[in-house]
């Protein structure tokens, strides 16, 4: 059955489903978990990219509009896309603050030709805002912005 009455789904990262019945154990990579959910919405399914969605590049969900380092208006909303999270070894979708803060920086233009922003949809949260001990878990300043 679609869902009425949504203008907008978002998924900040490594979004899964657990399979029940046979097979229970097993999950669903987000980007089909993501593909799977355009079948019960008519709203645009947003996504940004996680630390471990490295299969992205490869395997993007069908159907879903990746909003990296991007501003998108929906239902009159702007919404800025920044994915990852802080560098604590090499994989992908990882940045240092020096990086991160060069992300923000190349999106001035855009931001200030959108008018700014109404919500920023992020995988980490902003320094303080839930932080735990280790870096991946960790916000980054740049996004106060």
């Amino acid at each position: 059955r679609r869902s009425g009455g949504t203008d907008a789904l978002g998924a900040s990262g490594q979004a899964q489903a657990r399979r029940r019945g046979a097979g229970a154990g097993l999950r669903r990579s987000a980007a089909s978990y993501l593909s799977f959910l355009t079948c019960f919405t008519a709203a645009p399914i947003l996504y940004i990219r996680g630390n471990h969605d490295d299969r992205y590049a490869q395997n993007p969900p069908e159907g879903c509009l990746c909003i990296e380092d991007q501003v998108v208006t929906v239902g009159g909303l702007r919404i800025l896309g920044l994915g990852g999270s802080m560098r604590y070894n090499r994989g992908v979708n990882q940045y240092t603050e020096k990086q991160m803060r060069q992300r923000v920086q190349k999106l001035r233009f855009k931001l200030w030709r959108s008018g700014g922003i109404d919500i920023l949809m992020t995988h980490s949260p902003a320094r303080s805002l839930g932080d735990d001990t280790d870096l991946a878990h960790t916000g980054s300043k740049p996004f106060w912005m």
